[in-house]
């Protein structure tokens, strides 16, 4: 997939701390209506290229809420994913990760989810991103 091998690039020329990757989840309702999570299917592939093992059944989308997309301010955004991640268990205790997203606008997702990984006894998060609106 030429989008992970970007990321890889990346991560080649800005080494991140992390040891284990960990896609941003989707509610288990969008990702029916939508068939595919991207941000799993961007780790996964960045995994194989890295040799970092992808956790990706650990933090958990809570809540169903509206795409970010579709807020229109960067309150908005935090509200919409406030508590909405957490972890199903402490496998990602004492482990640096490195958190998979596929875009990032206010940086509220990745601020929630980070939240959640640490609250899981993770030690740091990184936030690696395919593209970054401005």
């Amino acid at each position: 997939m030429p989008l992970a091998k970007l990321l890889r690039d990346y991560l080649i020329t800005n080494p991140m701390i992390g040891e284990v990757l960990v896609p941003v989840p989707l509610h288990q309702k969008r990702l029916r209506e939508r068939g595919y999570n991207q941000s799993n299917l961007l780790a996964q592939e960045l995994g194989k290229l890295t040799n970092l093992p992808v956790v990706d059944d650990c933090l958990i989308r809570k809540g169903h809420a509206p795409p970010q997309a579709r807020t229109s301010t960067v309150d908005q955004r935090r509200r919409n994913v406030a508590e909405a991640f957490s972890c199903c268990d402490h496998r990602l205790q004492d482990k640096q990760v490195l958190l998979i997203d596929n875009v990032s606008t206010s940086g509220a997702t990745l601020d929630a989810c980070a939240a959640a990984l640490k609250a899981a006894g993770a030690t740091s998060v990184w936030g690696l991103v395919m593209a970054r609106e401005i």
